[in-house]
C-alpha cells in the first residue's frame, strides 16, 4: 500500500519549525528520556456493501466507491496528495517528518481486525471490511491542525464514528472511548528505540465520539489510505489537534473512567486530554495563535476549534484553558 514514487517535497522541515523551536523540542525529548527528535502529531447513509479496500493489481492504491462527497472545510484549496503524504507524525516509523513514507512499508494492513470491548451490550472482534460492511463510504474534506503549527486541508473516505459505535450498543457507564494502535516491532521496527509508550493510545469522551463531525478514516484523495496516513483504519477528528487522531486501530474500548492517551500521560502539562484547537492556550513553548498551511508562505490565524463551531457545546460550562 505504500506509495514508492519520490517527489521532492515542496516543503522543508525548516520552513514548519523554526530553528529555536526544534532546539527547544530536542531538549524537551531528552528531559523526558526520550529519543532524539520530533513532537507530538500526531450522517452518512446506508448501503448493503462496501467495496473492500484493496489494492490493486498493479500494487497501487486502490479506488474507493463514494456514496457522497461534502466539503467541511469553507471551500479551501486541499493540499496535494504528496504532501499530505510525504509529510507525517507516526512515531513508530520514525522521528523526522519523511519517515514514516520512507518506512512504513512494513506494515501488513491485510487482514486486519478491531476488538471492541469495555462497557457495551455487543462486544466482539470484527474484521476490517465486516465493521465498516454496513455503511456507505462518504469522502469529507477536513481543514487539520498540527500541536506543531502546521496546517493542511484532506478530503478522507470514510463513516463517521458515532454509526459504528451504536453497532456495539454501548451502556449508560460508557463515559469515554478508548483507541489503541497496533503494537509489532516485527512490523514497526522503529518502536524498539523506545521514543514513547507503546503501544499508542488516545480518547474521547462519548459526546465527542458520537458527535456528527467525528469520522473513521479508511482512505484519502478517493483511495485506500497509504499506510503512513494511518492504514487501514484511523480516527479523524477536526477540531482538535492532529495528534488524537490515533492511526492503525486495533482496538476500540468503552470505559467509565478517563482513558490514559499517549502524549497527556507523558507531558501533560503540555498535552491535554482534550487537545481541542484554542489559539488562545499556548504550548508551553511556541503561541497556537497562528499556522502555517503546507505548501503557504505566509501564517494564517488559528481558528478557535479549527473552525467548527457547531462542537463548542461539547465544551459548554468548561473552563477551556483548564481542560486543555
Amino acid at each position: 500500500m505504500l506509495i514508492r514514487s519520490s517527489p521532492s517535497h515542496p516543503i522543508q522541515s525548516s520552513e514548519i519549525t523554526p530553528e529555536a523551536t526544534y532546539a527547544d523540542r530536542r531538549k524537551f525529548l531528552a528531559r523526558m528520556g526520550l529519543a532524539a527528535i520530533g513532537l507530538a502529531t500526531a450522517g452518512c447513509g446506508r448501503a448493503a456493501e462496501m467495496p473492500a479496500a484493496k489494492v490493486d493489481a498493479g500494487g497501487g492504491l486502490a479506488e474507493l466507491k463514494l456514496s457522497k462527497q461534502t466539503s467541511m472545510a469553507g471551500g479551501e484549496t486541499q493540499t496535494p496528495f504528496d504532501t499530505v503524504s510525504h509529510y507525517n507524525n507516526y512515531y513508530e516509523f520514525g522521528t523526522d517528518k519523511s519517515d514514516p513514507a520512507d518506512n512504513a512499508g512494513t506494515l501488513k494492513t491485510r487482514p486486519w481486525s478491531v476488538t471492541v470491548e469495555g462497557e457495551c451490550e455487543a462486544p466482539g472482534v470484527l474484521a476490517l471490511d465486516d465493521l465498516i460492511k454496513p455503511f456507505a463510504l462518504e469522502e469529507r474534506v477536513y481543514r487539520h491542525r498540527c500541536v506543531e503549527a502546521w496546517s493542511i486541508v484532506v478530503p478522507w473516505v470514510g463513516v463517521p464514528l458515532a454509526d459504528v459505535l451504536k453497532r456495539f450498543k454501548p451502556t449508560s457507564k460508557a463515559k469515554f472511548v478508548a483507541f489503541t494502535t497496533l503494537y509489532d516491532p516485527q512490523q514497526m521496527p522503529l518502536t524498539r528505540r523506545g521514543v514513547l509508550e507503546w503501544p499508542y493510545r488516545e480518547g474521547l469522551r462519548i459526546d465527542e465520539a458520537m458527535h456528527p463531525l467525528a469520522f473513521l478514516s479508511v482512505g484519502m484523495y478517493g483511495k485506500v489510505l497509504p499506510n503512513q496516513n494511518g492504514a487501514p483504519l484511523r480516527l479523524t477528528i477536526p477540531w482538535k489537534y492532529g495528534f488524537k487522531s490515533i492511526k492503525a486501530i486495533v482496538k476500540i474500548r468503552f470505559v467509565e473512567q478517563q482513558p490514559a492517551a499517549t502524549w497527556n500521560h507523558m507531558a501533560e502539562d503540555e498535552y491535554g486530554f482534550y487537545s481541542n484547537v484554542n489559539p488562545q492556550v499556548d504550548h508551553p513553548r511556541w503561541s497556537q495563535k497562528s499556522e502555517r498551511r503546507l505548501g503557504e508562505l505566509f501564517k494564517r490565524p488559528t481558528l478557535m476549534f479549527n473552525g467548527y463551531p457547531e462542537v463548542a457545546a461539547l465544551y459548554a460550562g468548561m473552563d477551556l484553558r483548564k481542560n486543555f
